[in-house]
């Protein structure tokens, strides 16, 4: 039975096959701007004493939720709240049939904010890695559920030629094989790719596994402070977050009352 996941990654990889011929790898990896940056690190913000370790996350839309903002929404007031106000890294999704996104809200992101910026897609090729750093991306997701750990390995390794921070996505305890040593950060999805329910008793029953060596990064169903120090506590060091600021009328505030929120309930 095809799953929400499935239907995502083929209509991907019909993409990629259109882009392709447009723009060649070869050509993203010649020397432009975005070259001439030092990747920002995530790993090292999520380790750095103080952070709020949240990545906060743009995106318009959701397939089990629909839209949360318009495409009229313009990703500069978001971001530039998300830096200032103590965000360790952004993520931007850049799907564009699924989630409302575009490769334009990355690169607005890495020229105005300060902190590391992840692309978040459904990576199935080398050449949307090199597409992502050149559009400006420090770090990259490679979900587990849709790649083999040989590929998972293969462009985790091409990311790191190209001074790209890999973070590797799992569910479940049968995904963790496909953790290996060019994968930086580890994260959890507390929302299962195919059904799209959420717990985040998957982080919790995960955490014990993830190598030490690997920040581990607790994604989706975090919707109030006291989760993220119940997941602190367990070892998390990175707390991904979207819907929960994107669904409110202004993101900006809802996420400066979120960090506002964890600050107290830290102290």
């Amino acid at each position: 039975m095809s799953t929400i996941l499935d239907t995502i990654v083929a209509n991907k990889r019909k993409e990629i096959e259109k882009l392709k011929p447009l723009s060649s790898v070869e050509r993203f990896e010649q020397k432009g701007f975005f070259w001439n940056f030092t990747t920002r690190s995530l790993k090292q913000r999520l380790l750095t004493e103080g952070s709020t370790g949240i990545i906060a996350e743009f995106k318009r839309k959701s397939p089990s939720k629909g839209w949360f903002k318009t495409t009229d929404l313009e990703v500069e007031p978001v971001v530039v709240a998300y830096n200032h106000l103590g965000a360790a890294g952004i993520s931007v999704l850049t799907d564009t049939v699924f989630f409302g996104g575009d490769l334009d809200d990355l690169i607005q992101t890495k020229i105005i904010t300060e902190v590391p910026v992840l692309r978040k897609d459904f990576m199935v090729d080398p050449w949307q890695i090199a597409e992502a750093k050149a559009f400006g991306a420090d770090v990259i997701l490679l979900i587990a559920a849709c790649l083999s750990p040989a590929e998972v390995k293969s462009m985790a390794a091409y990311a790191k030629s190209i001074g790209l921070e890999v973070l590797l996505e799992i569910h479940n305890e049968e995904e963790l094989e496909h953790i290996c040593d060019e994968v930086d950060m580890v994260g959890v999805n507390n929302r299962d790719l195919k059904t799209f329910t959420v717990s985040i008793d998957r982080s919790l029953e995960l955490i014990s596994k993830i190598p030490a060596d690997k920040p581990a990064v607790a994604e989706s169903g975090i919707s109030n402070a006291g989760t993220i120090v119940t997941l602190r506590q367990a070892g998390f060091k990175g707390f991904l977050i979207g819907e929960t600021f994107m669904k409110e009328p202004d993101p900006a505030i809802a996420f400066a009352s979120f960090v506002h929120q964890l600050k107290s309930e830290s102290t």
